[in-house]
């Protein structure tokens, strides 16, 4: 059992220039980077392209992907990326700055609640571990869904403790209690159902486990559904007068049949995300381990909220709900993060110094095998990534920012490992924090040299420099493929061929804005005087055999454009 060094709990006066300094530093490393990376498939493009058609039309209760109605999931990041675009433009932050920003406002107010629930120490601790953890910051700079998810599910989560909290007044557990579920409904709306179901099944079970029965009667039930009611009703009502197919699609289709079946064909093993869990907790992995037991312990007399127990709940339910889904990726735990990193950065203050010194040294050896791997076989392992799709020559380009990402998160570890020997813990921690921070910042900026393979940016600026814009009236063909970049990069829908994944239900509902067969393309194709096509090289190479007229604009290693003129 780790001992517990009591003189920790208490709270250094931590000097408001020092957070201060911490709160720039921290807006000016996050924010760097969302403009400069190129959009990646699919889901930064699937998801800024939705908004792109969303503020070009004007329709805000109806999704559009690529002008076909898209229903997977609801509009709250939709709405709040197309005021962007709307009010700033469109470019990569307007298409990023919806996650970037929750995840933020996460940070601080896990930073403002641990402070009064724990002292300023373990506030600052807390939202350190969170702004540092590695998954919840790759995740915050990457434009899909699940950030600004778990960005109101951690609100909800952490405005329970506040209205839960021994002491709380009346008045105060009210208000808290009416942001739980005013968050719950802003949940709803960023990703379904699931903003709701996870916190009621972490609640029932918290509830059953301490017996707390009392607990039923301060979570102001009525005021609380009619608020929630207020907020997430509105757009599926809407939606669903004006689409007679939504209702069953959304809730059947993207939420019973997604988890009780294969049809998204996103299956994994039973401990699919157990490496996503160790890997994307680093660098706070050992320093939770090694308090599980510890902060499971009862505090205060039975009756009374146990914030860590309920932590250690929220994180292994979501981690066994996803784990035995049908349906599996890798960012569907990212709210169990937000919860570990309270429990880190509460029990890294109960911690004695040496103790936390010397799992810092773990993780700078960690760090030194890495960097000395990388630096004598970094050239052999890009070779062993690389294939026709991904030659070497571009996979290459990402190994210097691996070993500039290793070599920084190393020096990170080292420095608050010294620190934390020196008794400075608070300070030691949140070197460790910016140590990974930076460590991914390296790593995003570095596999943007993998855009030419992910992105449609680089070959839609090659052509347009070479030869012009597109001729916007011309007719855009995607031959049995789907880049779903291309859209955004273009500023313009294409037409579908022989393809239909995620677009069954829009192709269903317009059969007339897809061609079902390449047979009739070409015969379109061949009728044309101005059009454009993209393809995969196979068919490239087939239809050039086939003498198909084209005349080729540019390609890669795995895209094909070319014109019809």
């Amino acid at each position: 059992m780790i001992e517990i060094d009591t003189h920790s709990l208490q709270s250094p006066n931590i000097s408001r220039w020092f957070l201060l300094s911490l709160l720039v530093i921290f807006t000016l490393v996050w924010f760097s980077n969302l403009e400069s990376r190129k959009l990646f498939r699919p889901d930064e493009g699937r998801y800024a392209e939705i908004a792109r058609e969303m503020a070009v039309s004007g329709d805000w209760v109806t999704p559009r992907l690529n002008g076909l109605k898209y229903f997977e999931k609801p509009p709250l990041q939709y709405w709040a990326t197309a005021a962007a675009f709307k009010l700033f433009g469109e470019h990569h932050w307007t298409a990023r700055w919806w996650p970037a920003a929750t995840a933020f406002a996460g940070v601080l107010l896990m930073f403002w609640v641990g402070r009064r629930l724990y002292g300023e120490a373990a506030g600052l601790a807390a939202a350190a571990a969170l702004g540092g953890c590695t998954w919840f910051l790759f995740n915050a700079h990457f434009n899909s869904l699940d950030a600004g998810l778990t960005a109101f599910l951690t609100v909800a989560l952490l405005s329970f403790l506040m209205a839960q909290r021994p002491g709380a007044a009346k008045k105060e557990n009210r208000n808290w209690m009416l942001t739980v579920w005013a968050a719950l409904a802003l949940a709803v709306l960023s990703k379904g159902l699931i903003g709701v179901v996870l916190p009621g099944a972490v609640l029932t079970l918290y509830i059953l486990i301490e017996r707390d029965w009392r607990m039923l009667t301060r979570l102001h039930l009525g005021k609380g559904l009619a608020l929630f009611l207020l907020i997430a009703a509105p757009w599926f009502i809407a939606v669903s007068l004006i689409n007679d197919e939504f209702a069953r699609f959304f809730f059947i289709h993207e939420h019973f049949a997604r988890f009780t079946t294969d049809v998204h064909r996103r299956t994994g093993a039973w401990w699919y995300f157990v490496p996503e869990l160790v890997i994307g907790l680093m660098p706070w992995t050992l320093f939770v381990a090694v308090r599980l037991r510890d902060g499971w312990r009862r505090e205060g007399e039975r009756g009374t909220l146990q914030p860590l127990r309920l932590l250690l709940i929220w994180a292994a339910f979501i981690f066994m709900f996803f784990s035995v889904s049908h349906s599996k990726l890798p960012s569907y735990i990212l709210p169990v993060f937000p919860a570990l990193a309270l429990f880190a950065g509460v029990e890294m203050q109960r911690m004695k110094p040496e103790i936390l010194s010397g799992l810092a040294w773990g993780l700078a050896a960690i760090g030194g095998v890495l960097l000395l791997v990388v630096l004598l076989e970094g050239e052999r392992l890009a070779q062993m990534f690389s294939k026709d799709t991904s030659p070497f020559e571009i996979v290459r380009y990402f190994v210097p920012w691996i070993l500039a990402s290793i070599a920084t998160f190393t020096a990170g570890a080292s420095a608050a490992a010294g620190l934390f020997r020196q008794t400075a813990c608070t300070t030691g921690v949140v070197v460790l924090a910016f140590g990974s921070l930076g460590a991914g910042i390296l790593a995003m900026n570095g596999h943007n040299e993998l855009s030419r393979l992910y992105s449609a940016d680089d070959i839609v600026e090659k052509i347009e420099a070479e030869y012009g814009p597109f001729d916007r009236n011309a007719p855009f063909y995607s031959i049995e493929m789907h880049d779903q970049t291309l859209p955004f990069y273009l500023k313009r829908t294409v037409t579908l061929v022989q393809y239909i994944d995620e677009f069954a239900l829009g192709l269903a509902a317009e059969p007339e804005k897809g061609i079902a067969q390449v047979g009739d393309w070409k015969s379109r194709w061949q009728a044309l005087e101005r059009g454009y096509a993209i393809m995969n090289p196979h068919n490239y190479q087939h239809f050039t055999a086939e003498g198909l007229p084209m005349r080729l604009l540019a390609r890669d290693p795995r895209r094909v454009i070319v014109s019809r003129q």
